[in-house]
C-alpha cells in the first residue's frame, strides 16, 4: 500500500487510529514528488523541512492526547496566488519574483487550524490568467493540465498530495480537474474567503478545491467555509454541513437536468456523444432542458466583467513592467480598458434574473449536468484549453463540481460538471456522489 495513492478521508482515519503518523504520510508524498516532479512540474515552491516540521507538530499534538483536527496531518498543495508567510508567493509572474508575504491568507490559516500540512506552493499560470506555467498533464505530458490552477490539479492527479487549493475566475478549477481526472469543487461565490489571494475580479473570483473523491472535496471545503470581515462577499450565515450531507443517501433517486448550454457546438464530437450516452443511461432520471435566449449573452458578459476588472486590478503590474507581461494578458487588459461603465454594470445586474431562472430549474431537478470542458486536454503546453463550459456557472456564482466519469477518444479524462443553484452546495455534492456511484455500478 502506497500512502500517496490514498484519499484524505481514509488518511485522516489512519492517522487518528495510530496506524500511520503524519510524518510517514508527508514522507510518502515527498517520495512521490521526487519521483514525478521533474516530469510534471507541479510545484512553484517546495521546502521539505517546513512540511516535515508541520507533520512532527501534528504527531506531537496527537501524542499529547489532544483530539485530532478534521485535516490532521494531511498534506495540501496551495496555488501560488495564496499568500503564505513560510513560502514565497510569486503569482506566476517575474514581477513578483522573491515576494514573501508577512502573513498567511485566510484560507491557509484555516487549513493550518484544521491540522493540515502545507506541502508547498503549486504552479499557477501568469497572474492566474491564461499564459501557462511549466506544468504538464500527468496523463500525457504532451498535453496541458489546464489552468490557471495547473499545479494543484496535476499534483493531486499523480499522488503528490491528496488535496490542493485553487481558484476560479472563469474555468480555473473545473477545467483542470476535468483534464487531469480529479474531483474539482467550486463552491458558491462568497462561501470561502479570498482575503490574501491575488485579486482578478471581486465579482467572479472563487476559491476551489481538488481532491480524489467527492467526500474528500467536502472534507476540505467544509474547513474553509465561513465569514471573514476581510472579504466583503462572505456572509454571517450558517455554514452548510457538507461532510454529513454528502455521504447521505438521497431520500429519492435524484433527477438531473441535462443542459447543453449555448456553447454546445464547441464541444468535440466525442464529448457530445459521451454526454448523449450519459443522458440515455440515466433514462427517466434525466431530462434535457434548453435555456432561453437570455443566456446567450453570458460568455461576452463574463468577458467584459473579467477584462475590466483585470485592467483595474493589474494596473500596478502594468505600471511596474508591462514589457514583462505576456502578450495575451496585455491584450486582455487593453480590452478591459475599453469596457464602458454602463455595459459593465448591466453585465453585473443581469446575473440576478439568470440566477432566478436556474433556481427554478433546481427546484424541479436535484442538479444540472453539463460538460466541464470541450473535450480531453488538448495537445501542447502553450495554452491551457478552452474554459467556455465553465463560463456560465462562474458568471452566476453557483456551485459546481467536476467528476472524472467519462473518457475521450484517446482514453483521457473528460469531466462531468454537476451544478446547482446558489447556496445549494451540500445537496449538490450529495447528488454528485449518487451520480458517481450510479455510473460506477
Amino acid at each position: 500500500m502506497d500512502l500517496a495513492d490514498l484519499g484524505a478521508t481514509q488518511l485522516v482515519q489512519m492517522i487518528e487510529s495510530g496506524e500511520i503518523s503524519a510524518l510517514e504520510l508527508v514522507e510518502a508524498c515527498i517520495t512521490r514528488i521526487d519521483a514525478k516532479e521533474e516530469e510534471i512540474g507541479a510545484w512553484a515552491h517546495l521546502d521539505y523541512n517546513i512540511a516535515r516540521k508541520q507533520a512532527e507538530h501534528c504527531d506531537a499534538h496527537q501524542a499529547s492526547g489532544a483530539p485530532c483536527d478534521p485535516l490532521h496531518g494531511i498534506p495540501v498543495g496551495i496555488k501560488d496566488i495564496f499568500d503564505t508567510n513560510e513560502y514565497p508567493t510569486e503569482n506566476g509572474t517575474v514581477l513578483d519574483a522573491g515576494r514573501k508575504p508577512d502573513e498567511n491568507c485566510t484560507v491557509v490559516n484555516q487549513l493550518m487550524a484544521a491540522g493540515a500540512v502545507i506541502m508547498g506552493k503549486t504552479v499557477t499560470t501568469e497572474l492566474a490568467v491564461y499564459s501557462p506555467g511549466k506544468t504538464a498533464n500527468p496523463h500525457d505530458v504532451n498535453r496541458t493540465p489546464g489552468g490557471s490552477s495547473s499545479g494543484s490539479a496535476a499534483a493531486v492527479a499523480c499522488g503528490m498530495v491528496p488535496l490542493a487549493i485553487g481558484s476560479q475566475t472563469n474555468g480555473s478549477v473545473i477545467r483542470p480537474a476535468s483534464f487531469c481526472g480529479v474531483v474539482g469543487f467550486k463552491p458558491t461565490h462568497g462561501l470561502i474567503s479570498r482575503a490574501g489571494v491575488l485579486k482578478l475580479s471581486q465579482n467572479l473570483d472563487h476559491v476551489g478545491v481538488f481532491a480524489r473523491s467527492i467526500e474528500d472535496a467536502a472534507l476540505i471545503a467544509e474547513c474553509l467555509i465561513g465569514y471573514d470581515p476581510a472579504d466583503p462577499d462572505t456572509q454571517l450565515k450558517p455554514a452548510p454541513n457538507l461532510c454529513d450531507i454528502t455521504v447521505q443517501d438521497p431520500p429519492d433517486e435524484p433527477n438531473f437536468a441535462f443542459i447543453k448550454t449555448p456553447v454546445w457546438d464547441q464541444a468535440d464530437q466525442a464529448t457530445q456523444d459521451a454526454f448523449e450516452e450519459l443522458a440515455a443511461f440515466l433514462g427517466d432520471s434525466c431530462d434535457e432542458v434548453t435555456l432561453p435566449g437570455e443566456f446567450d449573452s453570458v460568455v461576452p458578459s463574463l468577458q467584459k466583467v473579467m477584462t475590466a476588472d483585470l485592467a483595474k486590478n493589474f494596473a500596478p503590474y502594468t505600471d511596474r513592467g508591462k514589457d514583462k507581461i505576456s502578450e495575451i494578458l496585455c491584450g486582455l487588459i487593453a480590452e478591459g480598458l475599453q469596457v464602458e461603465a454602463v455595459d459593465y454594470n448591466a453585465c453585473i445586474e443581469n446575473r440576478a434574473a439568470l440566477n432566478t431562472y436556474i433556481q427554478g430549474i433546481c427546484s424541479e431537478y436535484d442538479a444540472i449536468i453539463a460538460p466541464a470542458a470541450i473535450g480531453e486536454a488538448p495537445l501542447g503546453l502553450d495554452t491551457t484549453g478552452n474554459p467556455i463550459f465553465c463560463t456560465l456557472w462562474t458568471y452566476l456564482g453557483v456551485p459546481a463540481v467536476s467528476l472524472p466519469l467519462l473518457a475521450g477518444e484517446n482514453g483521457l479524462p473528460v469531466g462531468v460538471q454537476v451544478v446547482s443553484s446558489v447556496d445549494n452546495d451540500a445537496h449538490l455534492l450529495r447528488s454528485a456522489r449518487w451520480l458517481a456511484g450510479k455510473i460506477a455500478g
